[in-house]
């Protein structure tokens, strides 16, 4: 008989599996193979017969008399969650959502707002791997002679029942453009649904249906879930109902390209075009976030999917059902994330923190004296890992709201209050370009007529690239603005900065626009 030895995994197991020996798991702990009892010293908590070739090797030998002086750790069975009992409680609170409306189409220059931004993406591009996974469902079109210009869309997605009477969450993107909702139950009732209001920025919506009584689902806390943790989605994935799949968590606080707002829950759970909308539970069965993208080069699921936290569809709802609008705060600044080049510039142990790398002239930033060269490594005493970190808590604050910033400046902490303003649709917190730039430059002053054209007030023009500068990615046409965050007004202050020959230097300059810091390794 094989006896489950009460031992884990310590030095001991690790000689076993180095020796050759199989070793598998139960219920109670580690078990060894049938050929290797007996073998062991008498002391050893291991019986049995002989190997197949009735010699046990001396390794394996070793290592089972180790057993005996090895300390034991005991490794409880892993326990995995009650998916049933999640999905028979909370699944008749999740709902199947479907639209109708009407698509803008004819014009190459046009997208469903209005005019395209360069490079912006219509509703169902997928030629971007970041994307929102409601998709239309084929069927009727519009006859262009009845409305030029106009198509009729139906597409599908899924949502959550917060409130008995009616109160329903989903994805913006699921809604939107949308002239007819209709809510689904688990119980197949349907009832048409109003939008109440809707915020792209965190793409949440949230509808009313006129019912009492309706199945709710629990709620949860976000900020308690960690990396490892089990958790469920339930939703309509290609208008399959009440569809389930598990997976982990497999990071936090993800910011994504173009939602600088949302700290994302990330996850391996498998979900699809349909999900959009619907509920992420945790072990315990209650919602933690919002189904809203995958990251999918093919338009299926890849192991990737991304949740909005649910306390931030929550507060998101409260204004929402409170002013019927949602508006977000602006600190008025230019952020990008530090490298380890730049944090060493700066006299950083890590890079862990925020860049300021421009300021917007009287914003909520300007009027706290912030400075570019800033890094903010603590928000209302939560550390700053991310330019992602402070873009999310200030763009899910309110106008008005103070936050309290801890700054490194010069080589020291410095401590500032903000009153935060407010954002409109086009001054969301911006990320910075990508870092680029260094020194082995040609270099003159702008002239004055270029400074009137860029907006700049001084710099120096980069001519010329070579060397480090060019193994950083700088261009000709860079204009210099700082060197470790002094202004440079001429050459003369940029080659003074050098004679110390430090072996790093952090650069200011503008491209394009935007002002960004470049760490450049000299030696």
């Amino acid at each position: 008989m094989t006896r489950t030895a009460k031992t884990t995994l310590t030095a001991t197991a690790a000689a076993l599996l180095a020796a050759g020996v199989t070793i598998t798991t139960g219920a109670s702990g580690w078990t060894l193979p049938g050929w290797l009892q007996g073998k062991a010293p008498a002391a050893a908590p291991l019986s049995g017969d002989a190997t197949p070739g009735g010699a046990v090797p001396t390794a394996v030998a070793a290592a089972a008399a180790a057993t005996v002086a090895a300390p034991a750790v005991t490794l409880p069975p892993a326990q995995l969650p009650n998916y049933r009992a999640i999905v028979q409680t909370q699944g008749p609170a999740v709902v199947g959502i479907t639209v109708a409306g009407l698509h803008k189409v004819g014009n190459a220059d046009m997208d469903d707002d209005g005019p395209a931004a360069p490079g912006a993406r219509g509703r169902d591009d997928d030629s971007d791997p970041f994307f929102r996974f409601f998709r239309g469902i084929p069927g009727l079109r519009m006859p262009q002679q009845m409305n030029p210009g106009a198509q009729l869309f139906r597409g599908q997605g899924s949502g959550f029942i917060i409130s008995s009477d009616g109160l329903v969450l989903t994805n913006a993107h699921v809604v939107r453009d949308a002239k007819q909702v209709t809510v689904k139950l688990s119980d197949r009732r349907e009832f048409a649904a109003q939008v109440l209001g809707s915020d792209p920025a965190t793409d949440i919506a949230v509808l009313r249906v006129e019912a009492k009584g309706l199945p709710t689902v629990q709620l949860g806390d976000p900020k308690q879930v960690q990396v490892g943790d089990y958790v469920l989605a339930i939703g309509a994935p290609y208008g399959f109902e009440q569809t389930a799949t598990q997976g982990i968590v497999s990071a936090k606080g993800r910011s994504l390209p173009g939602d600088s707002v949302v700290p994302f829950i990330q996850t391996d759970a498998a979900v699809n075009p349909g999900n959009s909308g619907g509920p992420l539970f945790d072990a315990a069965g209650r919602v933690v976030g919002v189904n809203a993208q995958i990251f999918s080069q093919s338009g299926g699921f890849q192991g990737l999917a991304f949740s909005i936290p649910v306390d931030v569809a929550l507060r998101v709802k409260d204004q929402i059902v409170a002013h019927g609008k949602v508006e977000h705060a602006r600190l008025g600044v230019t952020l990008q994330d530090l490298s380890a080049p730049l944090a060493s510039s700066f006299g950083l142990n890590s890079p862990d923190g925020a860049l300021v790398s421009s300021i917007m002239p009287g914003s909520a930033a300007a009027k706290a004296g912030l400075k570019a060269g800033d890094v903010i490594t603590a928000v209302d005493g939560e550390p700053v890992h991310v330019a992602g970190d402070v873009s999310s808590r200030v763009g899910l604050a309110r106008p008005g709201d103070k936050l309290k910033l801890e700054l490194w400046r010069d080589k020291g902490r410095v401590n500032e209050t903000v009153s935060l303003g407010r954002a409109d649709k086009d001054t969301q917190e911006a990320s910075a370009a990508p870092e680029g730039g260094s020194l082995g430059l040609a270099l003159r002053p702008l002239e004055r007529q270029e400074l009137r054209g860029s907006g700049l007030d001084h710099g120096l023009l980069i001519e010329r690239v070579t060397g480090p500068a060019q193994l950083a990615g700088v261009q000709p046409g860079d204009v210099l603005l700082a060197l470790n965050g002094k202004p440079v007004q001429d050459v003369e202050q940029v080659r003074a900065a050098m004679k110390d020959k430090p072996h790093q230097v952090a650069l200011l300059v503008s491209r394009d626009g935007q002002q960004i810091f470049v760490p450049v390794r000299l030696g």
